[in-house]
């Protein structure tokens, strides 16, 4: 028997800090799933501005309260941006919608002290929109001893279920989504138990070394295609250093785009940073993808902005010790937008959070044990 369907609108901001994608999707919270409407906003210059310079001010809890004004000024705005961009799509889009998924966008995330913070206003964008916001999808996580990321693998979960059906992926299958920070899951089959089906954690910097090379040494904002990685060259000695000196020592834990910084390319011409870094950064994907420990050649289907910088998408493979084990493949090639990947799961776990389903599980977030997350508003 079928069960109910839900029309659920994602919004995800990543750490890019670029702009918000959009869906609107219907799915029951289990194995149903349509995707109806995808769109992206970018963040206008002064927000955009805003964001990357409190990022870099919050470094610790006591930041918090010590740039309390401005961080409220500043989710007033990004939540204002939100419901404005939410209504030019509703003027298209007529049909009614049950549930907002309001990811916000991080500012800081500090599992061990069990604090993650999102610039967003779940109460305020209800009020606005006249619509139930399910936000703060992250502290229940935490609060239950997880890492609070990441929590797109039980979406994927899904996704990998619709894959095998349409086309015959089999498994196991992997996702790995490149934004910000790079994560990876891994579906082993599709069962009733989650926990054993399902293994997830964040391997390494995505984009946030390339961007932030490229916003401070140049009027562009990212690497559009891997072009100016490729116009440049890999500085050996530099990279041997680095790789050599730099180790991610655990998977357990989440990661930050604060845990790493593109200092070691100081002094090298802007290509030539941009290629060192880049080789750097697909490096540490590559040594992430191999902590599975496969003896089987296994499919990854990439998502996230990573995907379209065909530099580092050659720096992975690259790096990879045994290339015969893994295959990297566009997941836009199975009719899923790579680019709203995020935003769909979030408007997917909105259901999922309102049926009281778990949306994260020990061996996804190192949770004690499955745990929904997300908190409901209905303020109007």
């Amino acid at each position: 028997m079928k069960q109910k369907l839900y029309t659920s609108m994602g919004l995800m901001s990543g750490t890019s800090m670029d702009g918000v994608d959009i869906s609107i999707i219907q799915s029951d919270g289990q194995y149903q799933f349509y995707n109806i409407l995808d769109e992206y906003f970018e963040y206008d210059v002064e927000i955009q501005a805003d964001l990357i310079k409190l990022r870099n001010l919050v470094l610790g809890e006591n930041d918090l309260s010590k740039y309390s004004n401005e961080l409220g000024n500043l989710e007033r705005k990004i939540t204002f941006f939100h419901a404005e961009k939410i209504n030019q799509i509703l003027l298209k889009y007529k049909h009614e919608i049950d549930l907002i998924g309001f990811h916000g966008q991080t500012i800081f995330h500090e599992p061990l002290k069990k604090i993650t913070k999102q610039l967003g206003d779940g109460y305020l964008l209800s009020q606005l929109l006249k619509k139930k916001v399910v936000y703060d999808f992250r502290q229940k996580d935490i609060e239950n001893d997880g890492q609070g990321a990441p929590l797109t693998p039980i979406f994927h979960y899904l996704i990998s279920n619709i894959l095998n059906e349409k086309f015959k992926t089999e498994f196991p299958i992997g996702f790995i989504n490149i934004g910000g920070i790079t994560n990876l899951t891994k579906i082993k089959s599709i069962s009733n138990n989650f926990e054993d089906d399902i293994n997830a954690f964040d391997i390494g910097p995505g984009n946030c070394l390339i961007d932030d090379w490229v916003r401070k040494n140049s009027n562009k904002k990212f690497d559009e295609n891997g072009n100016i990685s490729k116009a440049g060259k890999i500085d050996q000695l530099i990279t041997n250093q680095i790789t050599e000196n730099f180790k991610i020592e655990t998977y357990a834990k989440s990661l930050d785009v604060k845990d790493f910084d593109n200092s070691f390319a100081r002094g090298l011409s802007f290509e030539n940073g941009c290629s060192t870094i880049t080789n750097f950064t697909g490096y540490l994907i590559a040594k992430g993808i191999e902590n599975i420990n496969t003896n089987n050649k296994i499919k990854f289907l990439i998502s996230g902005g990573g995907r379209k910088n065909i530099a580092l998408i050659d720096c992975i493979k690259d790096n990879f010790n045994n290339k015969n084990n893994f295959i990297l493949e566009n997941i836009d090639k199975y009719g899923f937008n790579g680019d709203f990947i995020e935003s769909q799961a979030f408007g997917y776990l909105a259901i999922r959070s309102f049926l009281n389903l778990p949306i994260s599980f020990p061996n996804t977030t190192g949770c004690l044990k499955p745990t929904t997350g997300g908190k409901l508003v209905k303020n109007f």
